[in-house]
């Protein structure tokens, strides 16, 4: 087909494909004008997901894209990288065994999060048939504040949830929950290092006590999975002291996102176990028409090289010391405007700790009756911030709060900006004369990112 049988006056079809093309040029200039329209990254104060690299690491995206990860005999560097990759990840969680242990690449924390559940599943069901014992009806702990998508593991593989339900008094998992709601049937424990509400680390140590003390009393062998989705690239580095990894002997496996504080574009994740025996070997698939036999674990199968080539730029590119400084920096940033934010007459944190470089706050009890925090959420994308407000999980489900999210790339500057545009908001809010009439609790909606 010549550019003659191109015609530039023909209309877009947006929802069916048309008969005829178009240039390039303006096939790319129509998608460019539409995505405008979409909010500014780098004001997106909701996302956990990296929005900024150096300019030289979008380079090296733009050079490996194009490679599938999967045909690991033909790009055998990539497919050797991607190991070294998950033996750095090893040895910085303490795994007794790094250089043997098992692991792999995913296209984010929640597929990493559902190999983890299936882990503990086979590894559950194994084990009672060795015993004789039914396999109809296992069951999973997790805190009522967790990640989406482990709701989305007990339904789409027939586990039974039970929630540890957090409170006032206590914003995480409590132990003793745990052990109240554990029982045979339980595949395993699954404990969040930066929860998504609100930034906290679980106490998994304690979890993890809790659980030596069950086994020593009833023999009840039950594993820790933890997923640090954000906390596992914060906590080795600004929270050395802390015991959450693989230290504990009963933590069996980790999760992590390369695309959140690991500080790689979208979407990549790991998951690493303890030693090569807690993956059950039945979730290894061998594949020989790649171009040779490969060990496959996931449920993906093609993707780009280009995240995974990232992930391990950053570890070159940084080093342990470079992680720190640019963990610290979003660190002390969160403080700052947290603080800030505390002083102000509207606001109380309900993050009453930083542990990640996220916070949040709600409205002081008996403020105002004219707005809430949906509306300043709306407020503030006038200036074109993008600040999620939510209602908290059971029991507190009549707590709304608002969350800041900060990451690499995002400024002081930026951050004066922010806190200024949020008083300009309070005040045209305050000067309100009446209610605001529309109900924007229906207009924003809050997704675990």
């Amino acid at each position: 087909m010549s550019n003659n049988d191109y015609n530039e006056e023909w209309p877009v079809q947006q929802y069916r494909m048309p008969n005829h093309g178009m240039l390039p040029k303006n096939a790319y200039k129509t998608i460019h004008d539409e995505i405008a329209l979409d909010g500014n990254v780098y004001l997106n104060l909701a996302t956990f997901v990296t929005t900024w690299m150096e300019p030289i690491a979008d380079r090296l995206y733009a050079e490996s894209f194009n490679k599938n990860l999967i045909d690991k005999d033909e790009y055998p560097k990539t497919a050797e990288i991607e190991e070294r990759c998950i033996r750095i990840l090893a040895d910085l969680w303490h795994s007794p065994s790094p250089y043997k242990t098992m692991g792999v690449s995913t296209t984010g924390s929640s597929e990493a999060c559902m190999l983890g559940g299936l882990a503990f599943k086979k590894r559950w069901q194994n084990a009672r048939k060795k015993e004789g014992k039914p396999i109809d009806r296992p069951n999973i702990i997790f805190s009522s504040a967790v990640q989406v998508v482990w709701k989305k593991f007990a339904n789409y593989w027939d586990v039974e949830p039970r929630y540890v339900n957090i409170s006032q008094d206590c914003r995480t998992m409590d132990p003793k929950g745990v052990i109240a709601a554990v029982d045979e049937n339980t595949i395993g424990v699954v404990t969040t290092l930066g929860v998504t509400y609100t930034g906290y680390y679980e106490p998994v140590e304690a979890i993890a006590n809790a659980l030596d003390e069950l086994e020593a009393r009833t023999g009840l062998d039950i594993p820790v999975h933890v997923d640090a989705a954000s906390g596992g690239f914060i906590a080795p580095f600004l929270q050395p002291d802390l015991i959450w990894d693989f230290q504990l002997a009963r933590v069996k496996s980790i999760n992590v996102s390369g695309h959140k504080y690991g500080l790689v574009y979208p979407g990549i994740g790991w998951i690493v176990w303890r030693e090569a025996e807690d993956l059950p070997e039945d979730l290894i698939f061998r594949v020989a028409y790649l171009g040779g036999n490969i060990p496959t674990i996931g449920f993906s199968f093609s993707r780009p090289c280009a995240q995974v080539l990232l992930q391990y730029y950053n570890f070159l590119r940084l080093g342990k010391e470079g992680f720190y400084l640019v963990q610290e920096e979003s660190l002390s940033i969160a403080n700052f405007l947290s603080m800030s934010i505390q002083r102000l007459d509207a606001f109380e944190l309900f993050t009453e700790r930083l542990d990640i470089p996220v916070f949040t706050w709600r409205m002081k009890e008996g403020y105002t009756s004219k707005w809430d925090l949906y509306d300043l959420s709306r407020q503030l994308r006038e200036f074109g911030w993008q600040v999620p407000a939510y209602p908290l999980p059971p029991d507190l489900e009549n707590v709304t709060i608002m969350r800041v999210v900060i990451r690499n790339g995002f400024t002081m500057e930026l951050a004066n900006i922010f806190l200024n545009n949020l008083i300009q908001s309070v005040s045209y809010l305050d000067a309100l004369e009446r209610p605001i009439p529309y109900d924007t609790k229906n207009d924003i909606s809050f997704h675990h990112t």
